[in-house]
């Protein structure tokens, strides 16, 4: 098969392959909290152990990121270096990620239970998506291939992630929450998350063809000072680090908890709510899905990014301005949506564009010290991804412990248990849940907005000064290091 028709095959069979995989990240990272909010009755203290186990893990999990793609650089099987650890991956996370949310285990009983599997997690999620992601560097070399497979990829990927951020509150929470109450619901929608990742994956295991012409090479021992000379001998990607872990928490804190929970305690315990306001917020961000290749022919990236962040600065004072000013109100809550679509726009185009930025240094690499080390330097954004999540779930849990959202979550869950024992109807449960959420303080609502617009907005754009002033691989450096480094490749 030539390259053209390969390249046109794989942007196709690749892609298709994270929807399920997006799906399954999304369900246990956006809203493993927001279920045991709602199904479980917690105490400050186990509140506190579920945020260390959270913490604990994601950061163990940021750091085991390197080590795995460590591992898989140096895998040699006759299926190449990535695909043996999708398969493994998907598999055991599809398992474990069943077993979170199929538990009926109370107080410190579920404690323990979510230590185990939330580590558990840690460490089947990140041998399939180290091995996705650090594929890319082997499906093409040139800048405007790259752009094409991560766009078209995290296109994908979005499909995956909207389809459940907009699902899942819409099927467990509410009138319209599967069996009637939070607990069967969400065991039902894992279920089906469980079973529908391994199916789309084999688009990408079966039906992609990456380039291994380092599978002739020895495997070197693994290392773990190679891991750590190939990211600190490379200024470009500590710069980059640093810059996307800043711009990752900005972006994770309305998504990471606070969001649903604000819209929750403001609007009314309707999951179709919550849904609605997350699929007017990244509806903007299918346009960039589709035209970020093109856009990123005609516009440089740093010229991008200042507008981008424009258009974020103004979503973010939409969003706070009309929920501290307005009465609760229809048009409050478009406003509101509206505001988080414009900010969700700005962050989703910072993020394709360091996604391209960490990839490229690949080359950088390969330029200063003559070797690329894709899978470890592939690793560093989900290892960044993890670690800013980690930081994204102590504050979202310190919030709520500070604005005294678990008095009203607690309520709301033991009504939540008692209709899943059938002892209370769902129209009953649903009335006394808005009683419940009628003694809101306004204190309290505003606490979580101020918190989900201005620290998101001040941290995207400290992101965004140290990039334009730090980030040196714009495109005509990117381009001549590729030269260079063919040049080299031809005279050896």
């Amino acid at each position: 098969m030539n390259d053209d028709k390969r390249t046109r095959k794989n942007l196709w069979m690749f892609p298709l392959g994270t929807i399920g995989r997006d799906m399954i990240y999304a369900l246990f990272n956006n809203f493993i909290l927001t279920y045991v909010l709602f199904t479980r009755s917690l105490t400050a203290a186990q509140l506190s152990a579920i945020t260390t186990i959270m913490v604990c893990a994601r950061v163990f999990d940021a750091f085991n990121d390197p080590i795995m793609g460590n591992i898989i650089e140096r895998t040699r099987t006759r299926f190449g270096k990535f695909k043996p650890w999708l398969v493994i991956g998907i598999l055991l996370t599809s398992v474990v990620v069943y077993v979170a949310f199929n538990s009926t285990l109370q107080g410190w009983d579920f404690v323990i239970l979510f230590g185990v599997v939330y580590f558990m997690y840690s460490i089947t999620f990140t041998m399939h998506d180290i091995s996705y992601w650090g594929m890319v560097a082997a499906l093409g070399s040139d800048e405007d291939t790259r752009n094409r497979f991560t766009s078209r990829a995290t296109l994908f990927a979005g499909i995956g992630t909207t389809a459940a951020s907009v699902l899942i509150p819409l099927l467990t929470t509410g009138a319209y929450a599967i069996g009637g109450n939070t607990q069967t619901a969400y065991g039902r929608v894992a279920l089906f998350t469980a079973i529908l990742a391994p199916l789309l994956l084999c688009f990408t295991i079966f039906g992609v063809q990456e380039n291994r012409d380092d599978m002739g090479k020895k495997a070197p021992p693994i290392s773990f000072k190679k891991i750590i000379t190939t990211v600190t001998q490379n200024d470009q990607l500590l710069w980059i680090a640093l810059i996307f872990l800043i711009q990752q928490i900005s972006n994770g804190i309305i998504a990471g908890g606070i969001g649903s929970t604000y819209i929750y305690l403001d609007f009314g315990y309707r999951g179709g709510l919550y849904s609605l306001f997350t699929m007017v917020g990244m509806a903007a961000t299918a346009f960039l899905m589709i035209f970020y290749p093109a856009i990123s022919r005609k516009v440089p990236r740093k010229k991008l990014m200042n507008v981008m962040m424009v258009i974020a600065g103004i979503g973010y004072a939409l969003l706070l301005l009309c929920g501290l000013t307005m009465r609760q109100s229809t048009l409050k809550f478009w406003l509101v949506a509206t505001g988080y679509m414009l900010s969700n726009f700005g962050q989703y185009c910072f993020y394709l564009i360091m996604m391209i930025s960490i990839i490229n240094t690949v080359e950088y690499n390969e330029y200063c010290h003559g070797e690329r080390d894709e899978a470890i330097i592939a690793s560093l954004r989900p290892f960044l991804t993890k670690l800013a999540s980690a930081i994204v779930a102590a504050l979202t849990s310190i919030t709520y412990l500070i604005f005294g959202v678990t008095a009203y979550t607690n309520q709301i869950s033991a009504l939540e248990q008692q209709a899943s024992q059938g002892l209370l109807e769902e129209a009953a449960k649903l009335d006394q849940i808005d009683q419940v959420l009628a003694q809101v303080q306004h204190s309290q609502t505003r606490g979580l907005l101020i918190l989900m617009s201005v620290l998101p907005f001040v941290l995207m754009l400290i992101s965004h000064l140290l990039y334009a002033k730090r980030y040196k691989l714009d495109e005509q450096e990117y381009k001549r290091i590729c030269d260079e480094v063919a040049k080299r490749k031809a005279a050896a």
